[in-house]
């Protein structure tokens, strides 16, 4: 509104707020020294109060900055593997460790989003070498299970005291509910600090490391579409930006001269 009242000499009317004064505003802020995103953020801020205070109609269209994609950011295999067992191993019964070592090892060693882990039932069991997972918009794909994974989430079902029968959880929380995603994070969230991880080592991150670990071992996107369960191929391509950081990294971390 301070602006505004400079910009046009007067008390604003929102009802008349034009392309040109939303361009003015923002390259004010732009002189402030604010970068992309956070112009893209006082765009939709300002556009939301604009069509509460007058109307959708008095909303200019105004095209924000555009914004880099950020790249997902991968862990190291050893890194996945020292999360889970730390995780596991701050787990309060013999059970739970089974559990959360069972639920870390899908996410990296199938690529599951750690809905989809946690959607599953009894249903699929037993387990065989390949699991069929329900994604986004319903899409059911079908997944190769490794053997570790297998037997880790056979030996949780046989620790699990709530019995894994048809249509019911397979993954329980402490009560015998469906495991709750933010408990799976919240752990995550405890053994990254302990292990001296960045933050952002999510349960996210190890379906990212899983597609970025495939590329990197000659996987083809097609194939890694299908694994991941992404309606487009676009939204796989990006790991081909993942995966040539990733080698770099590894170049600079590992090369005496780098």
């Amino acid at each position: 509104m301070q602006f505004l009242r400079v910009h046009q000499g007067g008390v604003p009317d929102l009802t008349r707020i034009t392309p040109a004064d939303l361009r003015a505003y923002l390259a004010d802020r732009r002189l402030d020294g604010i970068g992309n995103v956070s112009t893209a953020r006082e765009l939709s801020a300002v556009r939301g109060f604009l069509k509460f205070a007058a109307g959708e109609d008095s909303v200019p269209r105004v095209k924000g900055p555009r914004l880099k994609r950020a790249l997902p950011r991968p862990i190291a295999p050893d890194e996945a593997v020292a999360l889970a067992q730390d995780v596991a191993d701050q787990a309060r019964a013999p059970w739970m460790a089974a559990r959360d070592w069972a639920v870390l090892l899908l996410l990296y060693g199938a690529g599951l989003r750690i809905g989809e882990a946690l959607g599953l039932t009894g249903d699929v069991l037993p387990l065989g070498e390949t699991l069929a997972v329900t994604g986004k918009r319903q899409k059911t794909r079908i997944v190769p299970l490794l053997p570790d994974v297998r037997h880790a989430i056979e030996d949780y079902v046989q620790a699990c005291p709530y019995g894994a029968a048809k249509g019911e959880p397979l993954f329980r929380g402490a009560r015998g509910g469906v495991l709750e995603p933010s408990s799976v994070r919240r752990s995550v969230r405890a053994a990254r600090a302990r292990l001296g991880l960045g933050e952002r080592t999510t349960p996210h991150a190890l379906r990212h490391s899983f597609a970025t670990h495939l590329l990197a071992r000659g996987a083809d996107l097609r194939s890694l579409q299908e694994l991941l369960g992404h309606a487009s191929l676009s939204s796989t391509q990006v790991y081909t930006a993942v995966d040539a950081a990733y080698l770099l990294d590894v170049y600079r971390n590992a090369h005496p001269r780098a």
